[in-house]
């Protein structure tokens, strides 16, 4: 987990991201994707991207099918039609012998965590590093590395059971960081929790964003939760988020809104806040 310590930060405490004179291949690409179930549409005709080190919060109703989408985007559902591309290789008819060495690169933060709880906080955080046979004094270096990312020190012989339900989301978002992921997948990682403890999840989600700039997207029902990714930046030096100056956001960070199985919005967050679309101006207001 390189990315994740020893890092030293900018003049502003945060580390810019890498430059290139040419634009990165986007890490997550929808082309026209459709899925139902029983014959019922629940995504239709789905196009969007996801640039290397962007976050995308993805925004809608209740059973809307946003959580389908984190599916497609990792291969646990596959699209009736469309094309959907990750990493550069469209996974749409990968074998699951290939899928499951391109999860590998892929974070993913279940909704409620979803912890086994038979096994330690070391064990569920290094489950994957097991999983590709690591040694276990390496697994338990990175486990520890993971957890000390979340300020979890100390809790690599706890159990679940142990941890506060906060406690428990932090370990979930280090079980999904330990691997060095190319992309994070985070399936509303606040959903249950109260809003200090949510707000401490989401500065975890902002810190992963702005010190090693992994692609992620967001799932979230809490719209201060998007807003605050939005519009904070994390200050390494200081070990916070801080708001950002007035007018400015988050250049990384944009938005999805899905409604009624389509995609409604597709754009910066000023875009969204300023959007003259009658749903999604109910929506955020």
């Amino acid at each position: 987990m390189s990315g994740n310590a020893g890092i030293s930060g900018g003049a502003n405490g945060a580390t810019p991201p890498p430059t290139s004179s040419t634009p990165a291949e986007p890490i997550v690409v929808f082309d026209d994707v459709s899925i139902g179930f029983e014959q019922k549409p629940v995504l239709e005709n789905i196009s969007f991207q996801v640039r290397s080190g962007e976050m995308r919060i993805l925004l809608g109703p209740a059973g809307v099918g946003k959580s389908v989408l984190l599916k497609l985007t990792n291969g646990l559902l596959r699209p009736d039609s469309g094309h959907i591309f990750v990493f550069g290789q469209e996974i749409s008819a990968m074998r699951e012998k290939d899928l499951f060495e391109l999860r590998g690169a892929i974070g993913t933060v279940f909704q409620e965590g979803a912890l086994f709880d038979s096994l330690t906080v070391r064990d569920n955080v290094g489950y994957r590093l097991s999983e590709e046979h690591l040694s276990e004094d390496e697994i338990t270096a990175r486990a520890t590395e993971a957890l000390r990312f979340v300020e979890l020190d100390g809790t690599l012989d706890k159990f679940p059971s142990e941890l506060s339900g906060g406690m428990r989301r932090r370990v979930a978002i280090a079980r999904a960081i330990v691997t060095d992921p190319k992309l994070i997948l985070y399936d509303s990682p606040t959903g249950g929790l109260d809003p200090i403890t949510s707000t401490t999840i989401i500065e975890l989600v902002m810190k992963q964003r702005d010190i090693s700039h992994t692609s992620s997207i967001v799932v979230t029902h809490r719209l201060q939760d998007a807003f605050i990714l939005a519009m904070h930046h994390f200050n390494l030096a200081q070990n916070r988020m801080e708001l950002l100056p007035p007018h400015q956001t988050d250049p990384n960070t944009s938005f999805l809104m899905l409604h009624q199985g389509r995609l409604v919005f597709d754009g910066t967050t000023a875009e969204l806040i300023h959007s003259t679309d009658p749903f999604i101006k109910e929506y955020i207001s």
